[in-house]
Order: C-alpha cells, then structure tokens, then sequence
C-alpha cells in the first residue's frame, strides 16, 4: 500500500471519528435546541417560551420579570402556564413521564426536587452549553448543591430560597413576661404556651394555643440537619438524634393540649393567624408577605420574628427552575432562568413583590436587606434571615426522598393521633423505607 493511501485512510478515520465524537456530544449543545427553534425564529423573529409555574406574582407584576426579560430579549416572548401547586407538580410528573408538550422553563418547589432528580427528565444545566456551575459561588450553597443529583447531574438551578424562622406575636408574649431574647429553646416556647393556652369559652378545650400544629416542630427538627432522610451513601438516617427529639418535643406540645391540630393552609389554620390564638409560628420567611398581604394586613405591628429555637438553622421551602429535555426552546429557556436567577436587581424587586427571599447570594448585600419590615414593627429581620440562609446545612438529595417522607409522616401521624412511642415509630418508619428502596 503506498503512502497516498496510508494518508487517505487516516484522514478518512479521523473524520469518521470526529464525526461520531461531535454526534455523542451534542446532548447539550446549542445547534441542537431544536430545528423548530431556529425556524420558528427565522419565519417570524420571534419564539414564545411557556414557563410553566404555581405561582405568577414575580412573573407577571407590572414592570417586573417578563416585562424587562421581553425588553432585553424583544425576539422572545414568555407565556405563563399557572396552576394549583400540587396540580402544577403532577402534570409536569406526567407530561416528562410522557415526553413532548413539556413546558420550556419549568419551576419546581424545593420538595419536589428529590422527586425529579430520581426520574430524570431535565436537562443537566452543569453541562455545556449551560455551564451553571460558573455561577455556583454566587448562589446560596444548600440551595444549589439541593438540585444535584448523587451523580452530580444539576437538574434546576435556585430561583428563591426560603430561610426558616419563628413568627410570633409581640405584645402577648411581652405580657407573659418574655422578650424576644429569652425564646431561646424549644422549652422555652413551651412555657410561655403553657401560660399562653387557655380554655376562654369553658367548654373543656383550649380555644388559645401554642402553636397552629406540632406537626410543625418536628418538621423543623428534621430539616436542620446536614442530610435529610439517607446519608451521602444512601443509608436511611430517620432514626438519628434530631429526627427523634423533634417527634418527642411535638408529642409533648400535643400531649399538654399546646396545639391547635390544624395543618397550614388550612380554613382553621389562617383563622388562628388571623385571630391572634396562637402564640407563634415556625416557617419560611417568605410568610410574612401572606400575613401582611391576605391574612392578617390589618396587624401590621403586631407580629415579630425570631431566629429558630436550639440554635438550628433550617429551610422551610424555595424554588428552583429547570428546563426539561423534551423542551423545544432550551436556549431561550436559558436566557430566561439566568435572567431570572443570576440577577441581582430582579432577585431583589422579586423579594419586594413576592417576599421571595434571594437565592442568589449577591442580593443579600442590596441595601434593603438592611432596611427595617414596617409589618413587623419596624424589626431589621431581613439581616437576620440572610444570616440564616447562610448557615443552613447543605442537603444531600436522594432519589427516594419521597418516599421517606411519606412514610415519616405516617410515623408522626401514629404519635400525635394514636400516642405511639417516637423511638419505635422512628425505627418502624426505617425499617419500612429499607424495604420499599431495595
């Protein structure tokens, strides 16, 4: 064989190899946002990305993402698919389980992530051409590292994030003797409930309370934690300190009658807020915007917040956006979530809209967060939350996340109905998500 052929067969196998490595590496690449993209844009300027969410107050208020997102990008257009959160979760389950008619820009809520991760069905926004992880320092560390899989696949990046703090009202607790100083532990909640709690109506039953659900306190305890239900190798933690101690203590608060009974969201549990028969709340920051916008506006000044009891530092909620595979305009849904996410301006007019804390972390300097909360009285708790966001413990998100939260309910559930021992509920519970995860 002479040597024109030798160069020619080489020449032949090194293209056919680049060709082959260029086709198995165009999972992400932009050329391959999709045909449709690239016509519907060249026939008529323009694409329409559906952003598919539960909540559209940030998205759709005047002046605010769409409308300065469509400015800076006036060949994309952004329509919004709003439903019912747990509506919105489960057609974006079925519609990634089916392939195809996915939204382009997907939100998903901070418990649903688990869920997504073990499925698939997103892109992987760590990978060329998205490249997220350059933007990893910015975001808030639990959030983000939340929304990798163990095998390092980033299927969302955080949008919102949602410190966990104590709402509580100001002048009952100041006439039970307290100040904001001394909440510093679970018991020391506890009796302030026991002098708070009263039977007004003489019918037997407490008609003032503690706290809405104890309910509430265990799921605080459970997510102060540096893992939530497995390890970083898979090994089922429910039956660890904090998991027990938080199950004991709501047993306690249900046991002296401390508790309405009533889950969040419920009729029952907005009357309680609104009526000042409870003493305090734990939850998310971003229930201050609920209480001053729809529940309670008329107490502006009457509510304060806390850091959480036992010196823990937990999430109580937050958002994250993605972009499914079946998506047919990634790139403009790209654009989007960066604009959305690594802006510090409409992270910080999205607080101001939505009470959405930041996910991103150069918002956390913005000189509102120094500023103090007229609801509130006037308090300088954003200071407060941006130290707590900082100090919550990276979670290691496990593909049968959900699972373990189920059946860990049922658990809690059998102790605050039925009085079953914490310590054997904890331990039944694990033996159970072993089973069901083999």
């Amino acid at each position: 064989m002479n040597n024109k052929k030798i160069i020619s067969m080489a020449l032949t196998l090194v293209l056919l190899a680049g060709s082959l490595f260029f086709v198995a590496d165009t999972s992400n690449a932009w050329w391959i946002f999709g045909d449709d993209e690239a016509k519907e844009e060249k026939k008529s300027g323009k694409v329409t990305i559906e952003v598919a969410t539960w909540a559209d107050e940030a998205l759709k208020a005047k002046g605010g993402v769409i409308d300065q997102f469509e400015e800076k990008y006036p060949n994309i257009n952004v329509k919004v698919s709003k439903t019912a959160f747990a509506d919105h979760h489960k057609t974006l389950i079925t519609k990634i389980a089916a392939g195809g008619d996915v939204p382009d820009v997907a939100f998903i809520e901070v418990s649903y992530v688990g869920n997504f991760a073990a499925k698939g069905g997103f892109v992987d926004l760590s990978k060329a051409p998205y490249n997220a992880d350059q933007y990893k320092e910015n975001y808030v560390d639990y959030a983000y590292s939340h929304a990798k899989t163990t095998a390092g696949k980033l299927i969302a990046v955080p949008t919102d994030t949602a410190p966990a703090t104590v709402y509580y009202r100001k002048d009952p607790l100041n006439k039970l003797g307290y100040t904001r100083a001394d909440m510093q532990t679970m018991q020391d909640w506890i009796e302030a409930g026991k002098k708070f709690a009263k039977d007004t109506d003489g019918d037997g039953s407490n008609d003032r309370w503690l706290i809405a659900d104890a309910a509430n306190i265990f799921n605080i305890f459970a997510r102060s934690g540096e893992n939530r239900y497995f390890d970083e190798e898979g090994n089922c933690i429910v039956t660890a300190e904090r998991f027990v101690k938080g199950m004991k203590i709501a047993k306690k608060i249900r046991d002296l009658g401390l508790d309405a009974g009533v889950p969040a969201w419920s009729g029952e549990w907005v009357a309680a807020l609104k009526n000042g028969t409870v003493l305090m709340e734990p939850t998310g920051a971003w229930l201050g915007g609920h209480l001053k916008g729809w529940i309670a506006p008329k107490d502006k000044g009457e509510w304060r917040a806390t850091n959480l009891p036992n010196g823990m530092y937990a999430q109580n909620g937050g958002s994250f956006a993605g972009i499914p595979l079946d998506a047919k305009h990634k790139e403009a849904a790209w654009k989007f979530i960066k604009f959305y996410s690594t802006n510090t301006d409409i992270q910080v007019q999205n607080f101001k809209v939505a009470d959405t804390f930041p996910a991103w972390k150069p918002a956390f300097d913005h000189p509102i967060m120094d500023k103090p909360v007229e609801y509130l009285g006037g308090q300088k708790a954003r200071k407060m939350w941006v130290k707590a966001a900082r100090k919550i413990p990276t979670v290691v998100t496990n593909k049968n996340d959900m699972i373990a939260e189920q059946i860990v309910g049922n658990a809690l559930s059998a102790v605050l109905e039925n009085g079953k021992d914490p310590v054997k509920a904890l331990k039944d519970a694990k033996k159970l998500i072993e089973r069901r995860v083999r």
